[in-house]
């Protein structure tokens, strides 16, 4: 069964500042979706909002799995509709393990904690994780690289419908990078996993390789196309996309307070 990820004009804010100024696209099972963009543009935000961050304010618009909305529904409501968010930069949480809070996880949607063991130990293998990682806190003295193959670890344990990577490739060196890009690659053909990769950059997309590309500027989806926009970005850069316009204004027209400034 084909499951359907749809944002229908997204208006979101924050502190009163309107970041998001109309989202629209639809992401289906085994597709991957890459939303790029200039510094500033909203792309974190967009991750932020559709997993319900408690900062900002959605005004208007619609984000359905399958014709249920999720705007309004706490987070793990929204996780256990289907929805994952691989984090821009992963929390450290002190005296939760891994193991313990996947298993947490697997009794709240109603299936057997019993599974968690085994399949931490197959996506450990996968993605070259320690498996030492697994009993101890949850991101507790990881490097950068060490957090990310852990958002992957969980992904692939957990088996969403959908999943959102915001700059899941900051941090990773080329090989650790490849691992993570080609585990998620391989969970849109053998789970018909649906993907939004918030990246900056082109390289992400070497490995897993995106159906369609969408450019984010001024809080709006500017230009839409195949894999060949992203190489597009990647010779040109986003000066013909709205970046330039806003650095000619007296300030930038959108501005995420909790975006990477390189993002």
């Amino acid at each position: 069964m084909t499951s359907v990820l749809r944002i229908d004009d997204l208006h979101a804010r924050i502190t009163g500042r309107e970041i998001l100024r109309g989202i629209s696209l639809e992401v289906r099972s085994g597709e991957v979706h890459a939303v790029m963009g200039p510094n500033g543009s909203g792309k974190s935000t967009l991750s932020h909002v559709l997993m319900g961050h408690p900062e900002y304010e959605v005004t208007s618009g619609s984000v359905t799995i399958d014709g249920t909305e999720l705007l309004g529904l706490p987070t793990w409501q929204r996780a256990q509709a289907g929805l994952f968010l691989a984090m821009q930069y992963p929390i450290e949480v002190p005296g939760v393990s891994l193991e313990d809070a996947l298993e947490e996880s697997f009794a709240a949607a109603g299936k057997s904690r019993a599974e968690v063991r085994e399949r931490l130990l197959v996506e450990a293998g996968r993605i070259g994780f320690d498996e030492r990682f697994l009993r101890r806190a949850m991101n507790v003295d990881l490097s950068g690289g060490e957090k990310k193959r852990n958002e992957t670890l969980q992904l692939g344990v957990l088996r969403p419908r959908f999943a959102v990577l915001d700059e899941i490739d900051s941090g990773l060196d080329v090989d650790a990078l490849r691992m993570v890009s080609r585990r998620i690659e391989a969970e849109t053909s053998e789970n018909a996993l649906g993907v939004l990769a918030i990246t900056h950059y082109n390289r992400l997309l070497h490995e897993l390789k995106p159906d369609v590309v969408h450019v984010l500027s001024g809080g709006r989806i500017v230009a839409t196309g195949g894999p060949e926009l992203a190489l597009e970005l990647e010779r040109t850069g986003y000066a013909g996309y709205g970046e330039a316009e806003q650095q000619n204004e007296s300030r930038p027209l959108v501005q995420d307070p909790f975006a990477d400034p390189l993002a």
